[in-house]
């Protein structure tokens, strides 16, 4: 969501590059360009003349030395900065949700209405179960049509797709629905037996769905202290839609001074957003971004991390996150007994199909790629489409067990009925073999061959030797348009084997 942030950082550092010192000229040349950057990307205009000030303080009269550029003491420079607004180094307003014994421990949502915030309470609790917690939702929106059923079925989903054995409760009142609008203390009433609720079934965490408002609602702003002072909540959180800008941030603030907010939620972090309100958001409203949500599935939500963020705007990816997503799908010892096999060139169908399921597992395609180092500002006019890794799967699905573990054995014939089992076309089958078996040919020399054949099949592996293994990138070999989405076929008779 930074690429415009990003360009403008990239093309400071490229006309910095190549100077024999920062200077007070280039370096103020150079902030007027980062200034409307912020201010493109819908920025606070405090937050950016206080960034510029801070980033032009700690760079003028800086020497350089000889083995750094001045580009790159400039990259380090605004890199302490942006981890300094976006919330400051590990450790401090770091995300999480913190556990007190004896339980419940009680975490109230809020937020303006439309926010994402039933979704995302649904999020935190699937984060929740993944670590062994328990948790209870609680359905505190009286207000909306439909919002308790909506809590209850997404309650129902964590329990049945979110990893761990922890259970996933639910509290809700929906005929207390129709008495809204006569007491608005009757959310409060509810979020108290949910609570006495959640402490007789010895639940780890309630978590209360309160109702979306207009912070100028003083009413409905009243009934959230109510709801605070009846059910002392441990963590506070403010969901904000990243897609809103200025105009959330601005009524964070007033959550923020009338409830003390103790973190802050972003949602729709991946969309195409210009970014302005990660940056702002902790500057204006005092409070420390703690998650940040990241697509539409259920596990979809992430601590936030400044340095790691920092990173990715400047570009330099985020290692740290990849490797963590990783770790979460594909055990040590799977991953050592697929170096072994890669090694020895023995991988087969059946491991790549794994590898994608986890790949797939840990998120959209283009958003993994962008965290690594230099790879996002790539991908910014690149179109990715996940879908087509469903073709992929087909294909691999559509062969026999011998044929997975022994490709080369896949001639025309064969070709015909796997294209015909996965919707594809014959000669997309072939190129996905032809370079599978090249690529496992490469690994192999990459890990036995000597260092010419080493750094030779390097070079071929990044001359698009895995292209065609991530079909559905712009610019690399992929499935055609006719098998695009298209599911394996079913046979009136089960084809012979060879």
């Amino acid at each position: 969501m930074f690429e415009r942030l990003s360009e403008g950082f990239s093309s400071v550092f490229r006309k910095l590059s190549g100077q024999g010192k920062i200077s007070e000229a280039n370096v103020r040349e150079a902030m007027g360009e980062v200034r409307s950057a912020l201010l493109e990307a819908d920025v606070n205009l405090g937050v950016v003349d206080r960034f510029c000030a801070r980033v032009l303080e700690d760079a003028l009269g800086r020497e350089v030395t000889k083995s750094v550029s001045p580009g790159q003491e400039m990259i380090a420079i605004v890199h302490a900065a942006l981890v300094d607004f976006l919330g400051g180094p590990a450790g401090e307003g770091s995300g999480g949700v913190m556990r007190v014994s004896p339980g419940p421990t009680v975490v109230m949502m809020c937020g303006l209405q439309g926010s994402g915030k039933t979704t995302t309470c649904g999020k935190l609790a699937a984060y929740l179960k993944k670590r062994g917690r328990s948790v209870m939702l609680a359905a505190a929106d009286l207000q909306r049509p439909a919002a308790v059923e909506q809590l209850e079925t997404i309650a129902r989903q964590v329990q049945h797709e979110a990893p761990g054995g922890a259970q996933v409760h639910f509290h809700g009142e929906p005929d207390k629905c129709a008495a809204y609008g006569q007491a608005v203390g009757v959310a409060v009433e509810v979020c108290r037996r949910a609570y006495k609720e959640a402490q007789r079934l010895g639940v780890d965490t309630l978590i209360l769905d309160t109702a979306g408002r207009l912070h100028v609602n003083d009413q409905l702003m009243g009934e959230l202290q109510q709801v605070k002072r009846a059910v002392p909540p441990h963590q506070v959180f403010l969901v904000i839609d990243a897609m809103t800008g200025q105009d959330a941030v601005n009524s964070a603030k007033a959550f923020h001074e009338r409830l003390e907010v103790d973190g802050l939620i972003l949602t729709k972090f991946d969309s195409d957003t210009r970014g302005g309100a990660a940056l702002s958001a902790k500057q204006v409203t005092g409070a420390p971004i703690a998650f940040i949500g990241v697509g539409e599935k259920i596990d979809a939500i992430e601590e936030f991390h400044a340095e790691r963020m920092a990173g990715r705007i400047l570009g330099m990816g985020d290692v740290v996150s990849l490797v963590e997503k990783a770790q979460q799908e594909v055990s040590e010892e799977e991953a050592k007994r697929l170096e072994a096999k890669m090694a020895k060139g023995e991988l087969t169908m059946d491991d790549f199909l794994g590898q994608l399921k986890s790949l797939r597992r840990m998120g959209p395609l283009k958003q993994l790629m962008g965290l690594l180092p230099g790879v996002g500002a790539a991908l910014k006019d690149v179109h990715v489409d996940d879908k087509q890794l469903d073709q992929v799967e087909a294909v691999i699905r559509s062969m026999t067990p011998r044929e997975r573990s022994r490709p080369e054995l896949i001639d025309l014939s064969r070709r015909k009925r796997i294209s015909r089992g996965s919707g594809t076309k014959e000669q997309d089958v072939g190129q996905f073999v032809k370079q599978f078996m090249g690529v496992s040919k490469m690994m192999k020399q990459m890990s036995q061959g000597t260092i010419a054949q080493r750094v030779r099949a390097v070079k071929e592996m990044g001359a698009g030797g895995m292209g065609g293994m991530l079909p559905g990138v712009d610019g690399l070999p992929n499935f055609g348009k006719a098998g695009a989405g298209a599911g394996p076929k079913r046979f009136k008779s089960r084809p012979k084997k060879r």
